[in-house]
């Protein structure tokens, strides 16, 4: 224990510097949180002048452009095969002449619709009814000759069984009636052959159809040995048209007729521009074409409206399959940057580049992939878009074109 001096006064412990201490401390304290506050809305402000600054050289440097959007959707999309075919009859009869003669009459006319059996046209049969009475006399007289024969070989039989003639009478007696029986069948031959002479005489329509210009007139002689054509029948109604497939889809046409699935085929006219009519393909050819690359396939049309013509020049349409809930977007929204396809996404007013994949393409929606359903796309004014322009959406087409661009 320190030694005190007497007389001198022991000192008190002071109580004022811990008190100090701890006001310095919170004096310090309290000027950091004043410099992170205010360093915080320093940075604050300078985010915010920097962003308006970047909106603003943006706005500069691309102004807004003006499109039409278009909304991509979910739905379905037919898988269709173009070609070119002609239409083609069921069936077309050009008929000529079975025997020589002399027409005496022409019974249609011009264009006129038939069905089968009309009169067509009449050639002089009097010189085959002539020989045809002939046969039939000759026939005749045969008949009367097998009937005596056979009479006589049953007296033959009935003296043989009393043995009043000799066993060869009655043998040549059975011969000689066979051989008046062939005679007979001979003559009945010749008699149909003329009947059938005469009835070449009346030629009627094979077919239901439409008869085309007449070929021959009443006063010609024709010839049964002659190439001459007395008239030409186009059966209308049903009507076929036969076009063609590339053999790199022959695959899936096949697959689906295995299946027994009726493929639609629509007909257009020589634009592809308007619909003539709907059929149904029929089947396809057995073999392909090597020079061409391409099989015959046969669709056949009720043409009951007379739309389809023969041998017209058609553009067909084959649906071979239906595509199920797809995203489409309108075919004139779509870009072209090389092999590459691309979009513009409008999204909170600036247009954004994205690549899109291409499926089927039908009346002018394609199906894509890329973007979703509800996606709304630019379908105009792509030579002024570019990646992150403004844009302002408007409700009437841009003035700008909208064919073909490039990426930036």
């Amino acid at each position: 224990m320190p030694n005190i001096p007497n007389g001198t006064k022991t000192p008190e412990p002071s109580f004022e510097h811990p008190p100090r201490t701890k006001r310095h401390r919170w004096v310090w304290l309290s000027a950091i949180a004043v410099v992170l506050i205010v360093g915080g809305f320093l940075l604050l402000r300078h985010r915010e002048a920097t962003q308006k600054a970047a909106v603003a050289a943006r706005s500069d440097a691309a102004p807004a452009v003006t499109v039409t959007t278009a909304t991509a959707q979910k739905g379905n999309i037919g898988v269709y095969l173009d070609s070119i075919g002609t239409v083609t009859p069921v069936y077309t009869d050009s008929i000529a002449s079975q025997v020589n003669g002399l027409v005496v009459a022409v019974q249609y006319t011009e264009g006129q619709r038939v069905t089968k059996g009309d009169p067509l046209i009449e050639i002089d049969s009097r010189p085959y009814r002539a020989v045809l009475l002939q046969a039939q006399g000759t026939l005749e007289r045969d008949e009367n000759l097998l009937a005596q024969a056979q009479l006589d070989l049953e007296r033959y039989r009935a003296a043989w069984a009393r043995n009043a003639i000799a066993k060869q009478i009655l043998d040549d007696q059975e011969k000689l009636v066979l051989q008046d029986d062939g005679t007979v069948k001979n003559d009945q031959g010749t008699v149909q052959f003329d009947q059938i002479q005469i009835d070449y005489c009346h030629i009627t329509a094979p077919i239901a159809g439409q008869v085309g210009l007449r070929l021959v007139d009443p006063g010609n002689v024709v010839q049964s040995s002659g190439t001459a054509t007395l008239a030409v029948i186009t059966q209308l109604e049903p009507i076929t048209v036969i076009f063609t497939i590339p053999e790199d889809s022959l695959g899936q046409v096949e697959a689906r007729l295995q299946k027994k699935a009726k493929l639609t085929v629509d007909s257009f006219d020589r634009t592809a521009q308007t619909k003539i009519a709907s059929g149904v393909l029929l089947t396809l050819d057995n073999q392909i074409d090597t020079t061409t690359g391409t099989v015959k396939a046969r669709a056949l049309f009720d043409n009951k409206n007379d739309a389809l013509f023969p041998n017209q020049f058609v553009n067909t349409r084959l649906l071979v399959n239906t595509l199920q809930g797809v995203t489409l977007i309108p075919a004139s929204a779509i870009q072209q940057n090389g092999q590459a396809s691309f979009v513009y996404v409008i999204q909170n007013n600036f247009a954004h580049m994205r690549s899109v994949k291409l499926g089927v393409t039908d009346g002018g929606v394609t199906q894509v992939e890329g973007v979703n359903p509800g996606d709304v796309v630019a379908n105009s004014s792509f030579d002024k878009l570019q990646d992150n322009v403004a844009v302002v959406v408007s409700t009437t087409p841009a003035p700008a074109a909208t064919g073909g661009s490039s990426a930036p």
